[in-house]
């Protein structure tokens, strides 16, 4: 994953913060020694906060969150009150890392395998820039965020006050994407990941003897009625031209070691994947109705456990156009990626997205030729891009918030 740097442009940005890469590198090979999970993430707080006041930001506010730290630095006047926010995920992932690099994770069962370091390292290159120049007029909020996987992070600092304490007229985040080529950016309107739903199906029988099954009411025999049956709820429910995704994932009934007992339950976990509210509105539905009549006419009894988690994410027009232009000055039209298509993952990125105009992008550091997708136990983060995306976070706020307008 870390290939020799490709060629990534020559804006001035980009080419000064190029001259810190090492340093960056070996700050992001320090977080991924220690990865730590959602809400845990003491010692990259400790790091994070050290090397904030290295950069000679303003303010380091602390707890946000739980492990959240925003970062403030003003730029050279303030005479428009305006004010940006710029976010990066901490947490790491319950995977055994199995690369054999220098800076493997040394914490059994954890590993970066998002590249989350990356993006840490990322915003603490922009801080690190736009605390030296301050080529701005406002104020720009740097937010570093813990439990992005699965832990609703966001939504814990946005309770926490963020942005009644930290005002942002837009907020932005990036991601590493292995799908794309290394220096190239991602960025368009619209849905650019998919809500995440959890469902967990409890279906409810009667035990008996399996050489006496009319005696029983079999709900392993019901739960796989329903499985099958879900899989036509996105087939025959939802617009083609729309995109949903219903994946029963879990089956859990009886005991493997009991081959003649027919259990009294079964359930069923499973995920929901949309874009689209009115489309998450009618699955839930459906998936409700489905599961009653089908156990009804077994004999059965069930119910659905319908939880949504993160709401898709969905970029704001005007900020995903202006992120396009920011995109093409740092790496040419031929490295904007403007078509995109939207992932079925989640990104809790998404709860600020529902609260402020913002953005998020994709920036392509290729991989997937050596297999290593996101959440992979050899994926790395590619070091090569740590100045481009530093580059993007910064011009995202000088250009918000121009000097002189």
């Amino acid at each position: 994953m870390n290939a020799p740097e490709p060629y990534l442009g020559a804006h001035p940005t980009l080419l000064r913060l190029r001259e810190h890469h090492r340093d960056l590198t070996e700050i992001r090979h320090e977080l991924h020694r220690h990865p730590e999970l959602g809400f845990e993430e003491h010692v990259t707080a400790e790091l994070v906060a050290r090397e904030l006041a290295r950069c000679g930001v303003d303010e380091v506010h602390r707890g946000l969150g739980r492990t959240g730290l925003v970062a403030v630095v003003r730029g050279r006047r303030d005479t428009q009150g305006r004010r940006i926010g710029l976010r990066a995920d901490m947490d790491a992932l319950p995977i055994q890392e199995e690369n054999p690099v220098p800076w493997r994770s040394q914490r059994e069962g954890m590993m970066h395998a998002c590249g989350h370091d990356g993006h840490t390292t990322m915003l603490l290159g922009a801080a690190r820039h736009l605390a030296a120049t301050r080529e701005f007029d406002g104020v720009a909020h740097l937010i570093f965020q813990p439990g992005e996987e699965g832990f609703g992070g966001a939504q814990a600092m946005i309770d926490d006050g963020l942005f009644e304490r930290f005002p942002c007229d837009a907020v932005y985040a990036m991601h590493n994407w292995p799908g794309l080529p290394a220096g190239k950016i991602a960025v368009r309107p619209g849905p650019m990941m998919a809500a995440a739903d959890r469902i967990t199906i409890h279906v409810e029988g009667r035990g008996g003897h399996g050489a006496h099954p009319y005696l029983a009411i079999d709900p392993v025999v019901v739960a796989a009625h329903i499985i099958t049956a879900a899989q036509s709820i996105v087939s025959r429910n939802v617009n083609p031209i729309d995109s949903a995704v219903v994946s029963l994932c879990s089956l859990q009934a009886g005991n493997p070691g009991a081959m003649s007992v027919i259990p009294r339950e079964a359930t069923i976990v499973g995920t929901v994947r949309t874009f689209r509210r009115d489309t998450q509105d009618m699955i839930e539905a459906r998936l409700g109705e489905l599961v009653q009549s089908i156990a009804q006419g077994f004999g059965a009894r069930a119910r659905v456990e319908y939880t949504r988690i993160y709401p898709a994410t969905v970029n704001s027009q005007t900020e995903a156009l202006f992120g396009q232009e920011v995109a093409r000055e740092l790496v040419g039209d031929e490295n904007m990626v403007a078509d995109l298509d939207p992932s079925m993952g989640s990104e809790d990125f998404a709860f600020m997205l529902l609260r402020r105009s913002g953005a998020y992008f994709r920036i392509g550091q290729g991989g997937t030729d050596s297999g290593c997708f996101l959440h992979n136990t050899r994926y790395d983060f590619n070091d090569a891009i740590l100045p481009l995306g530093a580059s993007l976070f910064v011009r995202l706020v000088e250009r918000s918030m121009p000097l002189g307008s």
